[in-house]
C-alpha cells in the first residue's frame, strides 16, 4: 500500500492531461455525427452511432481487464489511444453508411482499453484514503475533455470540413499518447503478452465483487446513452447553433463537484453520496424532459452536471474498494461493461423510438429518470456486508 499522502504528482498530473485528450478526441465526434450520417444517406441508423461504439467497446473490456493485470496498464492504455488515432484517419476514406458504421464498431475498441487501464494506474499511485479525491480530479479532466471536444468539434466543421474535423480528432489522440510515452509502468509484476492472453473464460468475463457497483453504473448510463443520441437534434430543434453547448453545461456543473464529492466519499463512505447523486440525477433527467426550453434545457443540463459530478468519482472508488487488490482491472472493466451496456441500450431505445420526430424526445428523458429510480431503489436496500440486497 502506497503511505505518500500527497497525489498532485507529475506522474498523476500527466495520466489526468492524457485522460482529457483521449476524452477529447473521440467526444469532438458526437454532436456533427448525425448530420454527417444524414449527408451518407443513413438518417434512419442514428441510434447505431453510439450503440456500436458501446458495443465493442463492452465486449473488450474482459480483455482489457486481464491485460491490465497481466502485461501492466501502461500497455493497455497506448492501444486504446492508438485506436481513436486509426479510426480518425479512416473516417474520409470509408466514406459510406455501411464504412462508416463498420469504423464505429471499430472505434469502440479505444474506450474499451484505454479507461480501464487509466483507472487501474490511478489506483496503483494514490494512497487508499485519497481515492475518491484522486478519481475526482481524473474524472474531472476526462468531463473537461467531454466538454471541450464536441465544442471544438463543432467549432472546427463550422469554419472547415468533415475531413478536417476527423484528422483534428486523430491529433488530440496522438496527443494523449505523446503525454504518457515516458511514465513508468504502475503494476508492480508484469508478464510478455501471449496470444493465449487474449482468450477469455466465463470466469474472466465479470467480477462479481464488483457487481453492486456496476448495476448503479448501468442505471445512471442508460440516461446518457439517451443524451448522446438525441442531444445533438434537440440542441438544434431549441436554437442552439453549437450542438456541444450542453456538454459544456453540464460539465462546467460538475468541475468543482467531482473533487468536493471525491473527498466527502473518502471520509463518509460512498453509498451516502451515490444516493445522493442519484436523486440529483433523477431531478436533472426530469427537467430535461419537462423544461422545453434553451434556457431550460441548460438549466437541466447544470443539474445533470452536479448529478454525474457526485456520482463518476465515487462509482468508480467504490468499484476499487470491492476489487481483489490483484484482480484491479477486472472488477473495473467489470463496472465499464455495466457503463458501456447502458450507453449502448440508451442509445439504441432512443434512436429507435425517436424516428426524427422531435415531439418523443422528453418521454425518454422521463423513461432515463425511471431506470436512475430503480438504481435509487437498489441502493436504499443494498446491504454493504453482505453485498446483496436487505432481505424484506
Amino acid at each position: 500500500m502506497k503511505t505518500n499522502q500527497h497525489i498532485y504528482t507529475k506522474q498523476f498530473g500527466l495520466i489526468c492531461l492524457s485522460s482529457l485528450f483521449f476524452s477529447a478526441s473521440y467526444n469532438m465526434l458526437i454532436p456533427e455525427l448525425p448530420n454527417y450520417l444524414s449527408e451518407l444517406g443513413g438518417s434512419e441508423y442514428k441510434g447505431f452511432i453510439i450503440a456500436l461504439f458501446t458495443l465493442t467497446a463492452a465486449l473488450s473490456r474482459p480483455i482489457s481487464g486481464k491485460l491490465t493485470d497481466t502485461i501492466g496498464r501502461k500497455p493497455v492504455l497506448i492501444f486504446g489511444v492508438i485506436v481513436c488515432v486509426i479510426s480518425g484517419l479512416f473516417y474520409p476514406i470509408l466514406s459510406s453508411v455501411s464504412g462508416f458504421l463498420l469504423l464505429r464498431l471499430l472505434h469502440g475498441f479505444s474506450t474499451g482499453f484505454s479507461p480501464t487501464a487509466i483507472a487501474a494506474y490511478v489506483s496503483d499511485i494514490i494512497p487508499k484514503n485519497k481515492l475518491g479525491e484522486a478519481m475526482g480530479i481524473q474524472g474531472l479532466c476526462f468531463s473537461i475533455g467531454l466538454a471541450l471536444g464536441p465544442a471544438l468539434g463543432s467549432y472546427i466543421k463550422l469554419y472547415t470540413n468533415y475531413d478536417v474535423f476527423f484528422y483534428s480528432s486523430s491529433f488530440l489522440a496522438l496527443m494523449s499518447i505523446v503525454l504518457i510515452a515516458n511514465l513508468k509502468e504502475s503494476l508492480k509484476y508484469t508478464q510478455k503478452f501471449r496470444c493465449k492472453d487474449l482468450k477469455i473464460t466465463k470466469s474472466d468475463i465479470l467480477a462479481k465483487e464488483a457487481l453492486p457497483a456496476a448495476y448503479i453504473t448501468f442505471c445512471i448510463y442508460v440516461g446518457f446513452g439517451v443524451i448522446l443520441t438525441l442531444i445533438p437534434d434537440w440542441s438544434e430543434h431549441l436554437g442552439i447553433k453549437n450542438k456541444g453547448t450542453f456538454f459544456i453545461a453540464f460539465t462546467m456543473a460538475s468541475v468543482f463537484v467531482r473533487i468536493i464529492a471525491g473527498k466527502i466519499s473518502d471520509t463518509f463512505g460512498r453509498e451516502i453520496v451515490i444516493k445522493t447523486g442519484l436523486i440529483v440525477l433523477i431531478i436533472a433527467l426530469f427537467l430535461l424532459g419537462y423544461l422545453t426550453t434553451k434556457n431550460g434545457m441548460l438549466a437541466a443540463a447544470v443539474v445533470y452536471g452536479f448529478a454525474m459530478g457526485i456520482l463518476s468519482p465515487t462509482i468508480n472508488a467504490w468499484t476499487i474498494e470491492l476489487s481483489d487488490p490483484l484482480r484491479k482491472g477486472k472488477s473495473i472493466a467489470t463496472m465499464y461493461i455495466a457503463l458501456e451496456t447502458g450507453i449502448g441500450l440508451g442509445a439504441l431505445f432512443s434512436g429507435w423510438y425517436y424516428q426524427d420526430a422531435v415531439g418523443r424526445i422528453p418521454v425518454t428523458f422521463y423513461c432515463c429518470a425511471f431506470t436512475a429510480t430503480l438504481g435509487l431503489l437498489y441502493m436504499l436496500f443494498y446491504n454493504k456486508n453482505t453485498g446483496e440486497l436487505i432481505a424484506q
